[in-house]
């Protein structure tokens, strides 16, 4: 699994280096149309500032907010012997040199996540809904899973991620609502005439463009490392059912997770808001679809490499494409 996650860092990477691009390429615009000649330079410079701001307090804090925003309560083996035997198993088979700590949530909605930049600093987090729901293969899938997102740095990856988005929605926010406010004053003050103008209109542009461009590129990552997560799992478990089963029985819950937002979302095994009449979500959705997860899954049958799921992912997408890393499918 190490040299999945090590093969598994040049896509990522790619995706992350493009969300970078949209944000400089933002504050280079925005600074440009408040000052045609410099503003380009230090409208970067804010954006970076900006960026890495967050980034420290999200790499510092993370796990501690998302622990605390999911109001989710640490647990000693002797309260959940259980959950705590499984996620040891798991350890083992991943190779983890230390148990990720166990955390539990009280609400009845089944679900799951990881937390933690580094395999040595993790944990996972269970609903209370989930451990009665599910029975030990189920219950073992679903922490296959989140130890795979560990495993896989997922979490750190997306941490990248959502501050990227979170820096770009920022910074077209500011712009716009600067632009709004000032609509009355003269134009062009900083000098540049018609050029000026020219540049103004494409930063609003822009600006009105970039968090929808970023969030999709989001998306794409995201979803990409759910498949991924769930071909980890089903090799740690040596069982697909197990894991396609628990999904099976998450999809089938209609209540949104209590204390879940948009921005916790995509850190949970599925979806934990349940939008009503929303049937386009393809492009918008930080989750694979559950059923198309699950075919794939039951498409392995007995089977559990990664080569598996690969022909698995083909034949249910109908399609070449493959979320495995190309090197992980020649062992």
């Amino acid at each position: 699994m190490w040299e999945v996650a090590r093969k598994n860092r040049r896509k990522s990477l790619t995706l992350l280096i493009l969300m970078g691009i949209v944000l400089i390429g933002l504050g280079f615009l925005i600074g440009t149309a408040f000052d045609a000649y410099q503003g380009g330079f230090f409208g970067i410079i804010i954006a970076m500032i900006l960026y890495f701001i967050l980034l420290g307090v999200a790499f510092s804090q993370g796990a501690s907010i998302m622990l605390k925003m999911a109001n989710a309560r640490e647990v000693k083996k002797s309260d959940y012997p259980q959950l705590y035997n499984i996620v040891e198993e798991m350890q083992l088979a991943s190779g983890m040199a230390q148990m990720p700590k166990v955390y539990v949530i009280d609400d009845p909605t089944p679900n799951a996540f990881a937390a933690g930049m580094t395999p040595e600093k993790s944990m996972v987090a269970v609903t209370t809904g989930l451990l009665k729901m599910m029975n030990r293969d189920e219950l073992q899938g679903v922490i296959a899973h989140e130890i795979s997102h560990i495993i896989n740095r997922d979490i750190r990856y997306m941490t990248i991620a959502t501050i990227m988005v979170a820096s770009v929605a920022i910074l077209s926010q500011f712009f716009l609502r600067s632009m709004f406010y000032s609509r009355g004053r003269s134009r062009g003050s900083s000098g540049g005439g018609r050029g000026q103008i020219i540049m103004l209109i494409v930063a609003v542009v822009m600006a009105i463009l970039a968090p929808i461009l970023i969030r999709l590129l989001y998306f794409a990552l995201s979803r990409k490392r759910e498949y991924l997560a769930d071909a980890s799992a089903a090799r740690l478990t040596r069982y697909p059912e197990g894991l396609a089963s628990a999904l099976e029985k998450i999809g089938n819950s209609t209540n949104s997770l209590k204390s879940a937002d948009k921005a916790m979302a995509p850190m949970y095994i599925a979806n934990p808001l349940k939008p009503k009449g929303q049937k386009l979500r393809n492009l918008s959705s930080t989750h694979p679809p559950l059923l198309n997860r699950i075919k794939i899954l039951r498409a392995m049958g007995g089977t559990h490499s990664y080569n598996d799921y690969h022909q698995a992912y083909r034949e249910v997408n109908n399609s070449h494409a493959s979320v495995i890393p190309r090197n992980a499918l020649k062992k």
